[in-house]
């Protein structure tokens, strides 16, 4: 399980050091695409084989569910954790993320996300207020 929140900054090749925490569960071998609310989502290739499955679900008839695909999988790269424990994460993702220097690293219970630092800021700032509102709607959820 991921946890935690680990705030790194991209070298100028935008690679980011991957917490050490994460790399024994992640692994080698990482795929990185578009997440939600302007974040980059990281998966292990199971993880990933898992979302393709789901997507093969949605109907390719709806135009919701296709531009939701096209997202998740034209924005998506392989990526190698390198030696020193660094990804290379691609430019368009960085662009898409608003990732300059500063961002965020963190687990998502099942999965990572890469924020850029502001953004991680301005949405844990309204989580947190909403926090509370947010577990009553969910109680049935969550227990």
């Amino acid at each position: 399980m991921f946890m935690g929140e680990y705030r790194h900054n991209t070298d100028s090749k935008g690679r980011i050091i991957v917490p050490a925490r994460f790399r024994d569960e992640l692994g080698n071998q990482l795929i990185l695409t578009k997440g939600l609310d302007g974040c980059i989502t990281v998966y292990t290739p199971p993880q990933w084989d898992r979302i393709i499955e789901q997507l093969y679900k949605l109907p390719n008839t709806k135009k919701e569910s296709r531009m939701y695909i096209h997202m998740v999988t034209s924005k998506a790269a392989e990526c190698e954790v390198d030696g020193a424990g660094r990804i290379l994460i691609p430019q368009n993702l960085l662009e898409e993320a608003a990732i300059k220097k500063e961002c965020v690293v963190i687990g998502v219970a099942d999965h990572v996300e890469i924020w850029s630092s502001a953004r991680w800021e301005a949405y844990s700032s309204i989580a947190s207020a909403a926090f509370e509102s947010v577990a009553e709607e969910l109680t049935e959820f969550v227990k």
